[in-house]
Parts: structure tokens; sequence; C-alpha cells
């Protein structure tokens, strides 16, 4: 397996500028491919913790963001608030994952929770590269309505895949940035 995935995206970037007759230092990532390598790593972290059961439990509840997709309120949302939406998720779910860091869980399963959060920050990178907002906290208490709780690890690490699936790959595959001079 492939830890190192903050250093791909890094990678990717840095072939990207290295590439012949490019002037800019740091391109848009707007490679799906880049996303599908996140989504691979969050299927192993979660089979390692579905395969783990009673060992890997935790008595607590985990906040996540929902996943589900209403097509149409997505769709009537400017790029802002999609991107909120999707950093505010990202937020939450490293909270979420970081909170694991604690629970001494064996190696495997603690190197899966290490690489799910560095995934994340390679996520935020990626979002940068694309002119993406970054998550800005809420100033009401509205931040739980897109939310809900999971009472396992493995369940979080289902709506961590279900959410880089959904949310995250509309946000990427509709970034501005990507389809400028495209017609």
């Amino acid at each position: 397996m492939f830890h190192g995935s903050g250093l791909f995206a890094l990678l990717l970037m840095v072939l990207e500028w290295t590439r012949p007759g490019l002037s800019s230092p740091l391109r848009p990532i707007c490679d799906l491919r880049v996303l599908d390598h996140f989504i691979k790593e969050a299927w192993d972290a979660e089979a390692a913790m579905r395969a783990c059961k009673d060992a890997c439990s935790i008595a607590t509840n985990f906040t996540v963001p929902l996943t589900r997709v209403d097509f149409d309120v997505w769709e009537a949302m400017n790029i802002e608030e999609q991107a909120q939406e999707v950093q505010s998720g990202l937020h939450v779910l490293n909270e979420a994952i970081s909170s694991l860091q604690a629970s001494n869980q064996t190696d495997v399963l603690q190197s899966h929770i290490d690489a799910s959060i560095s995934n994340i920050a390679s996520i935020r990178q990626v979002l940068r590269s694309l002119r993406i907002p970054e998550y800005v906290s809420p100033t009401s208490g509205g931040e739980d309505k897109e939310m809900q709780n999971v009472s396992s690890i493995s369940e979080l690490f289902q709506v961590h895949i279900n959410f880089l699936r959904g949310k995250v790959r509309l946000l990427l595959a509709n970034a501005p940035v990507c389809h400028q001079g495209v017609s």
C-alpha cells in the first residue's frame, strides 16, 4: 500500500509543472484519477476496519457529514456554497478520523488512520490548486444540519468513501478552472 499519498499529489503537481511549455509553477489538478487514488485508499482502510471487528471497536459516536446528494439542490448551489459543503465535510471527517489516533489501535490500523488524515490534507491541497475556497467555520449554529452520527469505525470509513465518491467528486469534476477554454 502507498502511504505517502500527500507525496502522490505533490508529485503530480511537480510533474505537471515540469512538463515542457508550461509557464505556471502550479497547475490545477483536474484529473479525477487523483481522487480515485484517495478513494481506493479509503476502501482499503474501511476493509481493514471491517475485518478487525471487535479489536477495532470503540465506544463512541462519530459526527460525520451526510453523503447523499440531491442533484437539483446541488446544481442550484453556486461554487462557493458547494465548496463550503465539501470543505465542511472534510473538516468534520478529519476531526472524526483524527480522534481515532489516541485509541491505541494496531500498527496496521494506525497506518490506515494516518494515511486517511494525510489523504484529507492532500485533497485540500488539490482543492487549493483548483482555487476552491477553503473551509470557513460557520458563525452560527447551522453547521450540524448536514451531519449525522455513526457508531463504528467501519461506518466512519464507509462515510469517508461515500463522501469522496459523491460530493468531493462532483465539486472536482465541475471546478470552473478545469473548464476554462473548453467549449
